[in-house]
Formats: structure tokens, C-alpha cells, sequence
């Protein structure tokens, strides 16, 4: 506030000359960040009506820093077939991928990229956009006080007393806004107990996990980054697992369950989009409490399914009426058969339909925490019924792929089938992606020799 009036026009003309190449819109980012110094401002008793367009600009560049979201490590792929499959040649398909990207602090978002897979199963990707984009309407979820209350208490048993309090507070539906001021009254009116205090937080926590996002429309989908925007999500969106899903009029969602993390707690969530450019976001419940669910890209007997993980440590399959709410699980074997998955098993992603069966990609870990990829097959009509698994690794780190971020280790988030051949997109030693592609045809002859030796 001391600056000459030169010296400001000096200072923003630099700033805007070093940034605004850098991103789009700088400005409105500035304005965006002033806007939230506001109460600040307030405090220190600056008569805002009295600030420039420059003032405000300056006071919002010194609350504003750069991320680079990939600094660190693009890993962890997911693959679809794109809902836009025009001006493509025969044998070709338009993708799109999705990545888990990891900047300073270990914070992760979503990101995508686009392209094509030709006929030879060579992948030729979009250019990249330059300008990253965040979202630019956010939309709080408006919750139902019997749902959110079931979910409360499978988050955190609250006392009898304060859980009656809530009750009673609580109007049948509210967005977050209203449950801020909720907890604000319940604080000022009730001494609450450490357990209460919790359940506040909790209510908070919860809240804030659901939402809608959009993008501009002039943006390319590799300039989309779904960065952390709640709480339950503060410390990073790892793993998302995409697929398109099938209604039964054959008409396309593309959903993926991924894990939000803040930094203490995890919270299975649930996003889903037609068009990669409106998002929905849910936190799914019931069992579903551990990382590494995977949607089948359709119904099963009328019901939504799903593998999960409910222990951490062994495979399971979930159904359900509904796609946020899962209560009904089995596990699918029921302890490891080979050294290189005692320590744990999970799935690399939503199961793929074949004549055979569903097919799985799985990831094991062994010892030395080595992280390798195998394949099991479902019985397509209930996929509870394992009907082929490997023998041996389908995948495991060469001695190059070894080294990186954390060592050792092969991941894939989601595969898709294209001319009769498994792409299979998988991370590295959380460094770098990369694909293989596997006949279709072998992966399943194997899979039931595999399983005809077993039975033998």
C-alpha cells in the first residue's frame, strides 16, 4: 500500500509479461485470489473501495504461486474408448487416457490425454495443451439428512446424546454452505465432548466429498487437470479407475472409482461423465473402505457390480441396486497360491467382456515389495466363479523399469480390447507410463490351461 503508483504499473506490467503466456486467463486468477483476502483486508481495516484494479491485482499476485502437477512422477494409466469416434480410418480408434500425476508434496490429481490406436495397435497421441485448466463452475451436492446420517455413522460412531443433537439440527435436505452453519450453531450451543468434536469434523469432511465440475468447452481434454478441490481429498485423488459403462439401452457413461486422500483418512469416491467435460463426484459407501475398486463396464443379473478390495489384501467382487451404496460381497479366492502375491492381490482395473468370460488384470505383491501383473478369468454369468487365472507373471518389471519413484513396481488402472488384442497401459516404478499389447486369443488359452492344470 506504501508503492508509488509507478511502481505498481511497473511491477503488474512484469508480472503480467512473465505469466500470462503461462496460463490462461491470469487475471481472473489474480481477481479470484484477491477475492479471498478480502476478509483480510477487512481485519486490517483497508477501505477496499478506495484499492485500484492494479491494487487488487497486486494483493492477488502475492497469494498466488505456480504447480506443476507432474514434477514428480505420471503414472498409473487408465484407458477408454473416447465418446467421439469420428474422422477415424478402419481398424482405428480414438482413446482417451488417464494418468495419476504427482507434483511437489506428493499431491496427486487426474489428468488426461487423447489420441488414436491405428490398426497395427500403435498408439499416436493429441498434441498437449500448454495452458493447464481448472474447473470453472463448481457445484456443491445437495444431501438428504437420512442418507447422510448412514453414512455418518459408518464413518464415525457418534455419541447417543450429540448424534440426537445432529439429528435434530439437520433439515431433510441442505448443501454444504447450510451444514457449515449447522456445526457453527451446534459449537456455540453444546459442550462438545473430544467424540463430538470429531463428529463435527467428520460432518465436514463428508460434506464437502460431493460435488459437480465443469470445463470450458475451448479447452482440449489434456488441459483438464481434476485437481484436490475437498477436504476428503486435500492430500491427493490417487488411482483413478475408468470404464465405459453400458446402460441397458446401450447408451455410454464413463465412470471411475478412485481414492481421495487427506492425508489421514481414505475415502473411496466415485466421478463419472459422458463428455470429459462435466464431472459428477460421490464418495461411494458401505464395504467399499479400502483402495482399488473397479466398476464391470455393465449390470450383471440386474444388479451393479464391482471388485474391491474390503481387507486390503485379497480380491473381491460387490453387488448392488445401487452404484454409490454396496453392501454384498464375496471374496474371490480366498487365500494366495503363488510367493509372488503373499503379501497382497488387487485388480489393475474394471474386468473386459469376452467370449470366455470377464477378463482381469490383477497386480501382486511379493517379495522385496515387488509389484507384478497377472490375469484371471470370470464366469460371465456370475462373475463370483474364477475360471482361469495364470500360472505365472503376465507382466513384471525389466531390470530398466525397476528404478524410479518407488522401485519395483508395475500398476495399470484399466485396459480396453482392440483388433483381438489386450492394450494394456501400465506405470513403472511410479516414474513413467507406457503399453504392451498382448493377443487376445493366447492371454485366454493360456488362462484355461492355466486353470485345467490347476484342477489336475
Amino acid at each position: 500500500m506504501l508503492m508509488s503508483e509507478e511502481d505498481k504499473t511497473l511491477l503488474i506490467t512484469q508480472i503480467l509479461r512473465n505469466y500470462a503466456r503461462r496460463h490462461r486467463s491470469v487475471l481472473h486468477v489474480l481477481e479470484r485470489n484477491y477475492n479471498l483476502m478480502e476478509p483480510t483486508l477487512k481485519e486490517l481495516k483497508i477501505d477496499k473501495t478506495k484499492l485500484s484494479n492494479v491494487d487488487k491485482m497486486l494483493i492477488g499476485s502475492y497469494f498466488t504461486m505456480e504447480y506443476s502437477i507432474e514434477a514428480a512422477a505420471y503414472f498409473n494409466p487408465s484407458i477408454v474408448l473416447s465418446p467421439d469416434q469420428s474422422q477415424i480410418q478402419e481398424g482405428e480408434s480414438r482413446i482417451v487416457l488417464s494418468f495419476r500425476a504427482v507434483g511437489e508434496g506428493h499431491l496427486s490429481s487426474i489428468v488426461f490425454r487423447s489420441g488414436i490406436i491405428d490398426k497395427n495397435l500403435n498408439i499416436e497421441l493429441d498434441e498437449v495443451g500448454i495452458l493447464l485448466e481448472k474447473p470453472k463452475h463448481i457445484k456443491n451436492h445437495r444431501y438428504k439428512k437420512k442418507d447422510f446420517l448412514e453414512k455418518l455413522v459408518q464413518l464415525h460412531k457418534p455419541e447417543e446424546e450429540i448424534y440426537q443433537v445432529v439429528e435434530n439440527k439437520l433439515a431433510d435436505t441442505f448443501i454444504y454452505d447450510e451444514l457449515v452453519r449447522y456445526v457453527k450453531e451446534i459449537k456455540l450451543e453444546n459442550e462438545l465432548t473430544p467424540n463430538g468434536q470429531i463428529l463435527m469434523q467428520q460432518m465436514l469432511w463428508l460434506a464437502s466429498s460431493h460435488y459437480d465440475i465443469s470445463y470450458s468447452l475451448d479447452t482440449s481434454i489434456s488441459e483438464r487437470v481434476i485437481f484436490p478441490i475437498s477436504d476428503t481429498e486435500k492430500n491427493g485423488i490417487e488411482d483413478a479407475r475408468f470404464v465405459r459403462y453400458l446402460n441397458d439401452k446401450g447408451k455410454a457413461t464413463y465412470y471411475a472409482t478412485y481414492t481421495a486422500y487427506d492425508g489421514i483418512s481414505i475415502l473411496p469416491k466415485l466421478l463419472s461423465t459422458k463428455d470429459f467435460v462435466n464431472f459428477k463426484i460421490q464418495p461411494l459407501n458401505g464395504n467399499i473402505k479400502n483402495k482399488g475398486s473397479a466398476l464391470f463396464p455393465r449390470k450383471i443379473n440386474g444388479k451393479y457390480a464391482m471388485l474391491c478390495r474390503i481387507d486390503g489384501e485379497n480380491n473381491y467382487i460387490t453387488y448392488s441396486e445401487s452404484l454409490t451404496n454396496w453392501e454384498e460381497e464375496v471374496i474371490l479366492i480366498s487365500e494366495p497360491e503363488y510367493p509372488w502375491e503373499f503379501i497382497q492381490v488387487g485388480n489393475c482395473g474394471s474386468p473386459l467382456e469376452t467370449e470366455k468370460g470377464w477378463l482381469v488384470i490383477t497386480h501382486s505383491v511379493g517379495p522385496m515389495r515387488e509389484y507384478t501383473l497377472g490375469a484371471m478369468l470370470l464366469d460371465l454369468k456370475d462373475p463370483s466363479k474364477v475360471i482361469g487365472k495364470l500360472k505365472q507373471p503376465l507382466l513384471y518389471a525389466t531390470e530398466v523399469e525397476r528404478n524410479g519413484y518407488v522401485p519395483n513396481v508395475l500398476y495399470s488402472c484399466g485396459q480396453i480390447i482392440h483388433n483381438n488384442h489386450l492394450i494394456l497401459p501400465y506405470a513403472y516404478s511410479d516414474h513413467e507410463s507406457t503399453y504392451a499389447t498382448i493377443c487376445l486369443d493366447e492371454l485366454l488359452s493360456s488362462l484355461l490351461q492355466d486353470q485345467e492344470s490347476n484342477k489336475k
